[in-house]
């Protein structure tokens, strides 16, 4: 008997290493693949992109810009998505001022500085202060690199003119889990709260020790709340 089929979707500017150990924790329960999500400028066509390479029916879980993405795919697609893992994100469309930051990352990208900001800017908001994560932030640093400014470009302007997804969770009945790092600075308590309102059939999951990234930083523990939801 085949197992069934999971797509995972990484964060802004995070490639396929943001996943490496739930790929490995995971094999035994599903099928991955992980997705990208640095193709287009818009998030509409990025989910198109993503269901274009999925399978028939999957399993969907996305982390921050991924979890946006996600529920697209689910706003386009419902009827091919068994199941939803949202971590680390929010619902909601981007608020004024963080819209109005990304300009000038843009800019600052396209003059050469990619390497600066995900240096001084991102990373030092994506993970807890209670432990050494000097390896993890050069991780993330070097998958941003590796993506390139274009890809930073195009991700940026798609977070910033994204919708609100509030109404595809309300409609979406099928099992889901939301998950967070406890010190998530970027996506906080409140927008998780919203998300478990909104859905009909969920496991809630805070991760200790833990900021924006617990793929990366709490490995074990995401990876059991990941099992428990692929077992729902």
């Amino acid at each position: 008997m085949s197992l069934p089929a999971l797509v995972l979707l990484p964060g802004m500017m995070c490639d396929r290493r943001m996943y490496t150990s739930q790929l490995e924790a995971l094999k035994d329960v599903a099928e991955c693949q992980v997705g990208y999500i640095g193709g287009a400028d818009n998030i509409s066509e990025i989910a198109t992109q993503v269901l274009a390479q999925a399978p028939e029916k999957f399993a969907l879980a996305g982390l921050s810009m991924g979890g946006i993405v996600a529920m697209e795919v689910v706003r386009q697609a419902p009827e091919r998505v068994t199941r939803l893992a949202l971590m680390n994100t929010n619902p909601r469309a981007e608020i004024g001022d963080v819209k109005a930051a990304r300009k000038p990352q843009i800019q600052a990208v396209q003059a050469g500085q990619l390497e600066q900001l995900v240096r001084e800017v991102m990373v030092p908001r994506y993970f807890s202060s209670h432990q050494p994560h000097a390896q993890l932030d050069e991780l993330c640093v070097d998958m941003a690199l590796t993506l390139g400014k274009d890809a930073f470009v195009r991700q940026s302007l798609a977070l910033q003119n994204r919708h609100d997804q509030q109404a595809t969770l309300a409609s979406f009945n099928k099992p889901c889990l939301v998950l967070m790092g406890e010190e998530d600075e970027l996506c906080p308590l409140d927008r998780h709260e919203c998300m478990v309102a909104l859905l009909s059939q969920v496991i809630f999951v805070k991760i200790h020790n833990a900021g924006h990234i617990p793929t990366l930083e709490q490995p074990a523990a995401t990876n059991a709340a990941l099992k428990q939801w692929m077992a729902q």
